[in-house]
């Protein structure tokens, strides 16, 4: 790499956290790159946001673009490829991507966020997109006057989901292993309890996915019977399960996390143990249960601010080091 190339802070992901951070730096004049593969992150999968401040309704992907366009103002550089490795040495850190690239930086900012569970089942990663999708807000569109869509999951992306498809299909079985909903939105569960198609499956999972490659899903079998019968015909089942943080690369840098999440720990200005190395959005435990764009912005506008404040001190550390002496060879 040359020298044109080392970067005083890199930004990995590409949501709110990291367009954040990325223009709160780059205002703070410090140089940022941005790099990520998955454009915008979870909130440009919501669909329609109501809770972002200064927007009474803001579709997800066109927030986020507007996000990155901020950031493209301030001639931010934008990599689209995922982080694969960072290792630390002499003080800096140097990042290795998807395409093959070595970046060195002064410091890093970790936003690349979270990745969605899967239920674990035979056919469920070849049939995406043949009745197996992972976001109801991207797809539910799809179903319109579809006779049944199934919901697997009970959190507020669950609840979400089923309000949503209820809009496009006839029936939709919102299945959750438990017998009470894990702390979804008050209005999500008022709106929840109003749509009559929706049939509320407490108790049970779904054990099967059946149909062929040809087609794709056909049907589903839960693990009890609802209202008599365990198998029931479906045009697509919505898995809404939630999501774990990325921890591998924190954990490769020995990052501490929080031992009942799994989340990167941070303090209040984003700084996780490691010097240099700060972490912001749905990775950290900075906001607890609450992972909202809002919080994710953010956080990484506090991370970017700290990130300006270490690698001011690094390059004052760098100016009053002595230079090295060469070695003259003996005769």
């Amino acid at each position: 790499m040359t020298s044109e190339s080392r970067y005083d802070v890199l930004i990995g992901g590409q949501g709110a956290a990291a367009y954040a951070a990325a223009l709160y730096a780059a205002r703070y004049q410090i140089k940022p790159i941005v790099v990520g593969e998955e454009f915008g992150g979870e909130t440009a999968i919501s669909g329609s946001i109501e809770n972002y401040p200064g927007y009474v309704d803001i579709d997800g992907f066109d927030l986020m673009t507007k996000f990155r366009d901020q950031a493209l103002k301030y001639e931010v550089p934008i990599v689209g490829a995922n982080l694969e490795r960072i290792t630390k040495q002499d003080g800096e850190f140097l990042s290795e991507l998807s395409d093959g690239s070595k970046i060195p930086s002064v410091a890093v900012i970790l936003a690349i966020g979270r990745e969605r569970r899967k239920l674990g089942l035979p056919h469920e990663e070849e049939w995406i997109g043949k009745g197996v999708s992972y976001c109801s807000t991207c797809d539910a569109p799809l179903y319109k006057g579809r006779r049944a869509v199934a919901v697997a999951g009970g959190g507020n992306a669950a609840v979400e989901g089923a309000i949503l498809l209820s809009k496009y299909a006839r029936d939709i079985y919102l299945v959750y292993r438990r017998e009470k909903f894990f702390r979804p939105e008050p209005i999500n569960l008022r709106l929840l309890n109003e749509r009559e198609n929706v049939h509320q499956v407490m108790g049970a999972e779904i054990i099967e996915l059946i149909g062929d490659d040809e087609a794709g899903l056909k049907a589903i079998r839960l693990s009890r019977p609802f209202n008599g019968k365990d198998v029931y015909e479906v045009d697509g089942v919505f898995v809404e399960i939630g999501a774990d943080p990325r921890a591998e690369i924190p954990k490769a840098l020995k990052v501490d996390l929080n031992p009942e999440t799994n989340e990167v720990h941070v303090d209040k200005m984003m700084r996780t143990n490691v010097p240099g190395l700060f972490a912001a959005g749905d990775l950290t435990d900075a906001s607890g249960p609450l992972k909202q764009t809002v919080t994710a912005a953010a956080q990484g506008a506090i991370a970017a601010l700290a990130t300006y404040q270490y690698v001011s001190e690094h390059r004052s550390e760098q100016s009053v080091r002595p230079a090295k002496k060469e070695a003259v060879a003996k005769r």
